[in-house]
């Protein structure tokens, strides 16, 4: 479905929604949830027509909740986004915020030289609903989506817009499912802040070092693993994982600052994986601070081994990272030294 008021001369945003919450309104009469009709966009949000700019509309076909977001669905939004990047200053997702910090990490990636702002947004209650935070999130999503200085956006990112912030997608994470506060950005700064004013921090925001064209990457590769480590964890798991058919890569949650068990099972397990030439990438699983491989004994062994320091990325994005690094075909001699390297703005 497509919706176009052709408005000449003011900021094109291109909405694309792909199913959420955010997109749904309530049958009063049954009381079920149904998608939200974008064409009456405008008569639904009156509010939209304050804004400065010409919204148009894109719909999946059939709506997705993002339990069910998959590689071929990050594809169709790349590729809507590349089809209309000429044609439009910006781009707003609306998305289910189960798996947004996924999906948004990934299209920062696969948008490479991007230059204009992809925000993503959804809610934690439907549009038509009494106290919805989907209104707000909306509209300000649009808005940060239109922001130009000297005829340039303000934002040339993929960003992540939820209850008052604009954050950098690649270092999100969703740490609630029923606050309308549901994402945080631990170890990197809100881009905007929205109040009275919107408060923008432009020394956060990222630029491209390349003035190219954009450019779509469509290949993910999907044969990767994400191993969280718990007290009991035990080499018979640990050993089929590591030698799944067709696995490349593992994104291995590691306690604290990168600390791990000093068994010997696991440290030739480990090991016995990176001969097969499966990499291995030490993340933590918690939710704020950064790998520090070495500073404590529980981490020097995984030093050694020289597993990729996966420094304070988020799991999210560590894992689409190696999606599409493995989708380029980075030669192996290079991957460790590629992936430690902040291409995004995902790690510092």
């Amino acid at each position: 479905m497509k919706n176009r008021d052709s408005k000449v001369g003011k900021t094109k945003i291109l909405l694309i929604y792909t199913g959420g919450t955010i997109g749904m309104v309530k049958d009063y009469d049954t009381g079920a949830l149904k998608a939200f009709n974008f064409n009456k966009l405008i008569k639904n949000i009156p509010e939209l027509g304050q804004l400065d700019c010409t919204i148009d509309s894109i719909s999946f076909d059939t709506p997705i909740d993002s339990s069910n977001m998959n590689v071929g669905h990050w594809v169709n939004i790349a590729t809507i986004i590349e089809d209309h990047y000429d044609s439009h200053d910006g781009f707003v997702v609306l998305h289910g915020s189960d798996t947004m910090s996924y999906t948004s990490s990934a299209l920062s990636y696969m948008l490479e030289n991007l230059r204009k702002p992809v925000i993503f947004t959804g809610s934690q209650l439907p549009i038509g609903d009494l106290r919805t935070d989907a209104k707000e999130n909306l509209i300000t999503s649009i808005q940060i989506a239109a922001l130009r200085e000297d005829n340039m956006p303000v934002v040339q990112e993929v960003g992540l817009y939820f209850e008052y912030k604009l954050y950098r997608a690649n270092r999100t994470t969703k740490i609630n499912a029923e606050h309308f506060e549901a994402f945080a950005s631990l170890n990197y700064p809100a881009l905007i802040e929205s109040g009275v004013h919107l408060k923008v921090n432009r020394e956060y925001l990222f630029r491209a070092n390349s003035t190219k064209r954009l450019k779509v990457h469509k290949v993910m590769d999907q044969n990767v693993v994400i191993l969280k480590l718990f007290p009991g964890f035990n080499q018979t798991v640990l050993h089929s994982i590591l030698n799944s058919p067709n696995l490349k890569a593992v994104v291995l949650e590691t306690y604290g600052s990168g600390n791990a068990p000093t068994d010997e099972w696991f440290t030739l397990e480990l090991k016995k994986a990176m001969e097969r030439e499966i990499f291995i990438i030490n993340v933590t699983q918690c939710s704020g601070g950064s790998v520090l491989m070495g500073r404590y004994e529980t981490s020097k062994q995984l030093e050694k081994l020289q597993i990729i320091n996966g420094k304070d990325i988020t799991t999210e994005a560590a894992i689409t990272k190696l999606m599409y690094l493995l989708g380029n075909n980075i030669s192996p001699k290079l991957f460790k030294t590629i992936y430690e390297t902040s291409l995004r703005g995902e790690m510092q």
